[in-house]
Parts: C-alpha cells; structure tokens; sequence
C-alpha cells in the first residue's frame, strides 16, 4: 500500500488574536522571489514566478480604508497596508506559487472594496516549471506502508489538522525579517521526488534540516500557536498561525516546549530537534503553507521585509585612571 497524500490534510486556518505592526524595507520582489515587471493602477501588470515560490503582489491605490482580496486559482489572497514611507500608497499581498502548480499563464482576480463602491483589477502571473532533484530513500517497511489501523489513525489526524486550521486570520501576525529556525545541513530538499523503497511517493512540500538531538528549533515569525501534535508520519510537531493564511510547520521534535493558543515572537524557541514519527535520524522538517500553496521555505528569508537597522548605543569612554562602566574617583 502506498502512503496516503498527506497535502490533501491542508485547509487554511484559525481566528486570529492580536495584530501585529508591519514595516516595509527594501523594494519590490527581486529575483530571488520571482521575476517581475513594475505594475500599474491598470490590469496590465505583470508577474512570474517558479513553482514553490512567493510573489509579493502590489496594489496601488489611494484608497486607505478599502478592503482589498484577491484569488488565485481557486485559492483566496489577502492584501493589507503599504506602510513604507516615501513608498506609493496601496496593498501589499504575498501570492504562493504551489509547488504543483500548473505552469503558464493565471489570473490574478483582485477586488478593491471600499464602502459601497469597489473595482476589479486581472493581473496575469506566469507560473514557471522549476527543476526538483530525484531522492532515493531506504526506509523501514512500517515507516511506509500503513497496515488498517495505522491507516485509520492517518485518517484521524487528517481530521484534527482540518478542524483545527479552519479558516484564514484576518490579520497579519507577522513582521519583518525572518528567521531560519534551525541552522545545518539540509538533508531532505523541498519539492524533491521521493523514492521510497522503490516506489515513487509525493513530492518533499518541505525543507528537512539536520541537527544535533535536543538542538534549539525557533519560530520563523510572529505568530499563534494553532495546533501541537504526535502524528503518525510528522511526529511531534508545532503549527504557527502567523496570519492572513501563511503558516509554518515544525515537524519530527523531539520535545514541544509551547501550547495551543500561546502568542510567539519570532526566533522564540517552540521545540527541540528529534527523530519522532517517520524519520531514521535528528532533523527538523521545516514547511510553509501560503493561501492554500506548498512553497520552499527559504523563499521566506529571501523577501524584501527587513526590520528597521537598530542604531548602535555609543557608550562613552571611561575617563583616565577608571574601571571601564564605573564612575571616576
């Protein structure tokens, strides 16, 4: 029996708690994130990005109080504030590119609201074929193939994941600058075709990344505590809610050290690296869901939000004869 497709657990997620403050640095996506000509107040703007990456999309307008809301095959895209300043006012939103996205050419669906009034705007997003590597695994038959109850168990946890991410946050929990919450080796590439045992599985929708046992594992961002698990498959893992459908999983830990419902700050220690669930060795799997789409969770440290450079405090120097810090006698 092959292993049950474990992307179709996925719905987008939780009520929100508090809002979170945004600021803007840097400019427009660069390469790293996805190639793109400079939009317009017109439906003529323009986007491409490879499959498992993040546009970040621009609304300009001058409507501050509008609602802005995109869709994107299917999927919705919310948008909030443009708060750079000396930036052109607007929305900002940020588009996931699934890592089995069809490619070619979509539409982007957006819907500008404010009060009574609204407009439409279609911009075109080029999805491009990206080149995922080919892993051959040697893993234990059970770590595999499920027997009845094994399988009645995935289904169950299936269930709890869908129950618990529910439905979007309407707010933006995150802030600028992100956070590689372990540092090593990545061992297990996202999008990678996994062979297993000789059978062809579903493509890695994440980043593994070896470390020590009991190593420190950090949250990438502001966020909430949706849900803390013992899977079958992902072991004992972590699901931050960090707004607006963008989400971040922590899976194989060896040690949860939050709870559901707890507010985390971004490089706050959620849990310890491990080898539970389906894993020959300490590694912590890193996934990111964004508006319904498996992306690579490096895309994340390679956007244009980066906080604010912090001015150094100057301490003046101890006069003659003084221990450093310490008055004069």
């Amino acid at each position: 029996m092959k292993e049950p497709r474990v992307s179709s657990v996925w719905q987008r997620a939780g009520a929100t708690i508090f809002m979170a403050m945004f600021l803007w640095a840097g400019g427009i996506p660069f390469s790293a994130c996805a190639g793109i000509q400079p939009g317009s107040q017109t439906s003529e703007a323009h986007y491409s990005g490879k499959q498992g990456q993040i546009i970040v999309i621009k609304v300009p307008t001058d409507e501050a109080s509008a609602h802005v809301q995109g869709k994107f095959l299917g999927r919705a895209v919310s948008f909030f504030p443009e708060t750079r300043p000396g930036e052109p006012k607007g929305f900002v939103g940020l588009l996931g590119i699934d890592m089995q996205e069809e490619p070619g050419t979509h539409e982007l669906a957006i819907q500008i609201t404010d009060g009574e009034h609204g407009r439409s705007l279609s911009y075109r997003v080029l999805v491009l074929k990206e080149q995922f590597r080919v892993e051959h695994l040697k893993l234990p038959r059970d770590k595999v193939d499920l027997d009845p109850q094994g399988l009645a168990r995935w289904k169950g946890e299936q269930e709890q994941v869908k129950a618990a991410l529910a439905a979007d946050s309407p707010m933006k929990l995150w802030q600028p600058s992100f956070v590689e919450p372990v540092s090593g080796k990545r061992t297990g590439i996202f999008g990678s075709v996994r062979i297993m045992n000789g059978q062809a599985r579903n493509p890695h929708n994440g980043e593994d990344i070896g470390a020590p046992l009991g190593t420190d594992v950090a949250a990438t961002n502001d966020g909430i505590v949706r849900l803390t698990v013992d899977h079958i498959f992902s072991g004992k893992g972590v699901f931050l809610d960090h707004g607006l459908g963008f989400y971040s999983m922590y899976f194989h830990l060896s040690d949860v050290l939050v709870k559901e419902g707890d507010l985390v700050r971004a490089g706050q220690i959620v849990g310890k690296v491990g080898a539970t669930g389906r894993a020959t060795g300490p590694h912590l799997h890193w996934g990111v869901k964004l508006n319904g789409a498996r992306v690579n969770p490096y895309a994340l440290l390679d956007l244009p939000f980066k906080a604010e450079p912090q001015s150094p405090t100057v301490t003046p120097p101890a006069e003659p004869g003084s221990a450093a810090g310490a008055p004069a006698q």
